[in-house]
């Protein structure tokens, strides 16, 4: 009862803000030809286009397992190739140049054989580029957290932290220099300017507040629980003189090749 898909529409209002880490990792991809890549979680397709445009001769296939998202994908991007698979739990077949993931495998455990998943379908000197947000580094995310620990929602959100798996670089550094011969790795911040706190919240609805709200049974329950957030957030984000706000969101990038 808790499943539910994503929202397409409310992902790409935030489009600009999402796309840019995928460009800056995009443009840091130390290969030059690649015949066949993958992008895993690759949602309605933005991702997808950075690849397309760096690599246009490229052989592309975007998978992704919510149903919205390939839909999307299919929708707008008619001409390339789309599949409905969960990477954490399906066969992965084929063999690729690249495997390119973008914000997506905070959603998948066991991040290890998930990554000795990735270099098994990888071609003999293939490459991977996985970027994904440090989500509970920010206030915003110990806030969340936080709230969801509150006796009012404990009960139906204590489910939700098994959902997220993010580990230090450090740990990163050891798993992927265990399999593959070089690695590069990094951390970001990107400070987006919001046109305001409710801006913020609007764009972690669709994703880092999604699953707590999803558990929550009634509307009020929801409602509360984002005015909750929405208070932390005017408190954690203040005002510019412009009335703009900023919000810095931080995230880790690797790169590593056979």
């Amino acid at each position: 009862m808790h499943k539910k898909d994503w929202n397409p529409e409310l992902y790409l209002k935030f489009d600009k803000e999402r796309i840019q880490p995928s460009i800056d990792l995009v443009s840091r991809i130390p290969v030059d030809d690649p015949k066949s890549i993958v992008d895993i979680g690759c949602g309605p397709g933005n991702s997808t286009q950075i690849l397309a445009q760096r690599w246009p001769k490229s052989k592309i296939t975007g998978i992704d397992n919510s149903v919205a998202m390939i839909e999307r994908a299919k929708h707008d991007f008619p001409h390339q190739q789309w599949k409905l698979l969960d990477a954490g739990k399906d066969e992965m077949t084929g063999t690729f140049d690249l495997v390119f993931s973008n914000a997506t495998i905070q959603w998948i455990p066991n991040h290890f054989d998930l990554l000795k998943k990735f270099r098994s379908i990888l071609s003999d000197h293939g490459t991977i580029a996985i970027q994904l947000p440090l989500f509970f580094d920010m206030p915003l995310g110990k806030s969340i957290h936080r709230i969801s620990k509150e006796n009012r929602w404990s009960n139906q959100t204590e489910s939700v932290n098994q959902l997220f798996t993010i580990h230090h670089h450090r740990d990163y550094y050891d798993y992927l220099s265990a399999l593959f011969t070089t690695v590069e790795i990094w951390e970001s911040d990107y400070i987006h300017i919001m046109d305001s706190h409710d801006s913020i919240l609007e764009m972690i609805r669709s994703t880092g507040l999604r699953p707590y709200i999803d558990r929550l049974e009634s509307n009020a329950d929801k409602k509360d629980f984002e005015n909750r957030v929405l208070a932390d957030i005017r408190k954690d984000y203040p005002l510019q003189q412009n009335g703009k706000v900023l919000f810095p969101f931080k995230r880790l990038f690797f790169i590593a090749s056979k």
